[in-house]
């Protein structure tokens, strides 16, 4: 497997922890460290994956099936949209916004569903997290190990406070490049050129091509 392919599967499986694909109850969250949190959800994901044949051979409909039957408790998904549309977040309204985030999950999902079907012998490595107990955010630096050298994927995360409180991941980093950085440069283009209801228009038929494209190959 190439360098690309797997940094294409460590997105992937980001992607699916991201919305929840397998994951437990939101119980763990409260009182599990970050470093510990990554790597239960990157053991799992990838175990999803390889369980899972419907998964592996990337059947979209399959994943968002299970994207939609669950909650994204270890995941704060409307910061991690707010960031990738950027300054326009704010002027967005409450219907906007909702529809941002659906789409932006939708997109994250389809783009990468075809990497899941190189998912064979990886393992996740996490390393030392380098952090202090009072810190509300950090960085976790794992490495996927396969074939070939190894991939790193980094995670950001935030310490929530009340309800549903906990560790949530809002960023990742792919082979040095942060996935929410990658699509913040290729929204602004689309709302200074046609504003939020512009984005909004062309992530829906960005999704509906690359279904269309799913389902011919």
């Amino acid at each position: 497997m190439n360098r690309r392919m797997l940094g294409r599967l460590a997105a992937a499986t980001l992607a699916l922890a991201a919305v929840g694909v397998g994951l437990p109850s939101a119980a763990w969250a409260a009182d599990e460290a970050p470093d510990a949190l990554v790597k239960r959800l990157s053991e799992e994901t990838l175990g999803a994956i390889k369980s899972d044949k419907s998964i592996k051979q990337g059947d979209v409909e399959k994943i968002m099936q299970l994207v939609d039957s669950k909650i994204m408790p270890n995941v704060n998904f409307q910061r991690m949209t707010a960031a990738a549309v950027g300054p326009g977040w704010r002027q967005a309204t409450p219907e906007q916004k909702k529809r941002l985030q659906d789409e932006f999950k939708t997109l994250l999902v389809r783009t990468y569903a075809g990497a899941l079907s190189q998912v064979d012998d990886q393992t996740i490595t996490v390393k030392p997290l380098r952090a202090s107990p009072e810190d509300k955010e950090v960085v976790v630096r794992t490495e996927i190990r396969g074939r070939g050298d190894p991939i790193q994927l980094d995670y950001r995360l935030e310490k929530t406070p009340g309800e549903g409180a906990g560790w949530k991941i809002y960023n990742l980093n792919v082979l040095g490049v942060w996935l929410v950085d990658t699509y913040r440069s290729q929204f602004a283009q689309e709302i200074n050129a046609k504003g939020i209801d512009g984005l909004i228009a062309a992530l829906t038929q960005r999704n509906k091509t690359n279904a269309a494209g799913g389902k011919k190959g």
